[in-house]
């Protein structure tokens, strides 16, 4: 496969992955579908690591390696389009941080747990000394009281952004290396193609 085409094909995956991980990131700022409980959501939701990390620092690599997928960088392919190819390899660096962020904060995000309302009317991070325990111990998810179902809520979008961040990480890594391929390389495009 040419490096244009796979440069392509890789920005075509990581943008609605990195939609996923924003429309994730929003959605942890609602426990339950509701938006009374901001004042007391866990400190990870708003360290915003599906939004920004795994989601716009992604976003623009993803649209950086369609653009490398192009026709050339000035209209007429003089460069083979080694100047896109250029931008999309620091975009993709770029992107595998963002992403590298996301993972991280979800991780920890999952292994805490949310903070939580429980029995004795504290707010508090009641699985945080579990060691990530209560994933797998659903009689535990009682121990939160309000708001409802958050632990339900943060344990599935904690987990999609972890899945999201880790086929980011993957996606970037490669297009980091198509990138750097088809600068030295070309994108194996015939010079007399019609652009």
């Amino acid at each position: 496969m040419c490096t244009g085409k796979c440069a392509r094909f890789l920005g075509l995956c990581l943008i609605p992955l990195s939609l996923i991980s924003i429309i994730s990131n929003a959605l942890l700022l609602a426990p339950n579908g509701e938006t009374t409980w901001t004042n007391n959501l866990s400190k990870q939701v708003w360290y915003m690591a599906g939004f920004i990390g795994g989601g716009l620092m992604v976003f623009c690599p993803g649209i950086a390696a369609v653009r490398a997928g192009g026709k050339g960088c000035c209209g007429a392919g003089c460069c083979g389009n080694r100047c896109r190819m250029l931008r999309s390899v620091f975009s993709s660096a770029f992107g595998i941080l963002g992403a590298i962020y996301c993972l991280s904060v979800s991780g920890t995000a999952l292994r805490m747990g949310p903070q939580c309302l429980t029995d004795d009317d504290k707010w508090k991070y009641p699985f945080e000394n579990t060691e990530g325990s209560y994933l797998v111990n659903r009689t535990m998810w009682s121990w939160c009281v309000k708001p409802p179902n958050v632990v339900h809520w943060n344990v599935t979008l904690f987990s999609i952004l972890v899945a999201v961040s880790c086929l980011e990480i993957v996606l970037c890594g490669v297009q980091l290396v198509n990138a750097a391929i088809g600068v030295f390389c070309g994108d194996c495009r015939k010079e007399d193609a019609p652009h």
